[in-house]
């Protein structure tokens, strides 16, 4: 056979392979169609999914008098009348019969020192008192007697009955009984004086409010030694410290430059940290005539017109001086947002409300505009809201905040 009819009889390979590979090539071209789909797709899902970074704003109640507030100052509240209560004598406690909080009235016993030697003492007094009393009611029966004994003498010696001697007699035991009742008077004098001394004494002992109050602290426990010079080394000075809580006032400094917006009369208003959701009405009580040149600044004492038993001394507290007296629309609290964070969605005004890491578009009645904000309600106090950027935003939106430098 010849080379060239094997030639003939060979299979083309290349021929038959040809086909083949123009499959591969689409099969190819299809799976990276596919794979550039799902990165587009993934891509996009991300996109779509990824946080919008924002900024917030906080939801704040606004009080009407901040619009017509001349200065605000700082300061604390303060007792007018206080006390630290002891005793003028030196004793053991025996008794005490207040605590921290207890409310007394003038006049009334909170302690008692160890006093059996005083009430001896009073006992004793009021013997002797007695007994100068029988003297004297004796000696005054004396006088009497010797008084018609001297004045029968002395009719006798007219008429030359009896003689010289006896009527010297009978007026020398007169005089000696008007003198010793003269001095049954002065020994009674004595006894009452002694026994008022030893009542008190007595009532040193007893340790008595000094006016209408409440107990701040109570220094002192049953068995300490109170002296009114706490010499000894264990001793206290006062047994309670009372202060009067209608005498409360608010002292505040106020800088020189600013005390001439300040006049005694004057109305303010009074917030407490501790009650940060409440103000009081109070009016400039007077201005301390001296300055402290460490501070450059006055105080400044004010009362409250109303009494609140909320208020304690030594509370912190700011004080708002008014323009003018607040009427009663201005004590209410109205809830305010920043304007730039109310927007409008499908005729609707509202706010994107920041819930975790996500946003609600919740709706709300915009009000009156309050200076630089906006009156709102829906909303409350402490509520954070989104400000920008809000055309980003819809609701439900997966949110993130800026990074704190």
């Amino acid at each position: 056979m010849s080379t060239d009819t094997l030639n003939k009889l060979a299979i083309d390979k290349s021929r038959q392979s040809a086909p083949r590979r123009s499959g591969s090539s689409r099969m190819r071209r299809v799976i990276i169609a596919a794979v550039a789909v799902a990165i587009i797709a993934v891509g996009f899902f991300t996109l779509r999914n990824r946080p919008v970074t924002i900024e917030t704003s906080t939801v704040s109640l606004f009080f009407p008098t901040q619009s017509f507030t001349l200065l605000n100052s700082s300061g604390y509240v303060v007792a007018q009348r206080k006390s630290a209560v002891a005793s003028k004598t030196t004793g053991m406690l025996e008794w005490i019969g207040v605590e921290e909080g207890s409310n007394v009235v003038a006049g009334q016993i909170i302690a008692r020192l160890e006093n059996k030697d005083l009430e001896a003492s009073v006992r004793q007094g009021e013997a002797s008192l007695q007994n100068a009393r029988a003297v004297r009611d004796q000696s005054r029966a004396e006088l009497a007697d010797a008084e018609k004994s001297f004045q029968r003498q002395k009719e006798l010696f007219k008429t030359a009955i009896v003689s010289q001697s006896d009527y010297d007699i009978a007026e020398a035991r007169f005089k000696r009984a008007v003198a010793a009742t003269a001095s049954a008077e002065a020994g009674i004098a004595t006894a009452a004086a002694a026994l008022q001394v030893a009542s008190v004494n007595l009532g040193y002992s007893l340790i008595r409010a000094p006016f209408d109050a409440v107990v701040l602290t109570k220094n002192a426990d049953v068995g300490d030694i109170i002296t009114p010079l706490g010499a000894a080394a264990n001793a206290k000075a006062a047994v309670v410290t009372i202060a009067d809580l209608a005498s409360l006032q608010v002292e505040a400094d106020v800088s020189e430059s600013n005390l001439a917006q300040i006049r005694q009369g004057q109305p303010c208003e009074v917030t407490l940290d501790a009650l940060p959701g409440s103000r009081f009405r109070g009016v400039v009580h007077t201005i301390v005539p001296t300055a402290d040149r460490t501070k450059a600044s006055v105080m400044v004492k004010v009362r409250f017109l109303e009494r609140d038993k909320r208020i304690f001394p030594e509370m912190s507290a700011k004080v708002a001086f008014l323009q003018r007296e607040a009427q009663a629309g201005d004590t209410i609290a109205r809830v305010v947002v920043n304007p730039a964070a109310v927007v409008t969605r499908d005729s609707r005004s509202g706010v994107y409300l920041v819930v975790g890491d996500t946003v609600r578009f919740t709706p709300v009645t915009p009000g009156v505009k309050l200076g630089d904000l906006l009156e709102v309600a829906g909303l409350k106090s402490g509520d954070k809201v989104a400000l920008k950027p809000l055309e980003k935003l819809k609701d439900g939106s997966k949110i993130s905040f800026p990074e704190k430098k």
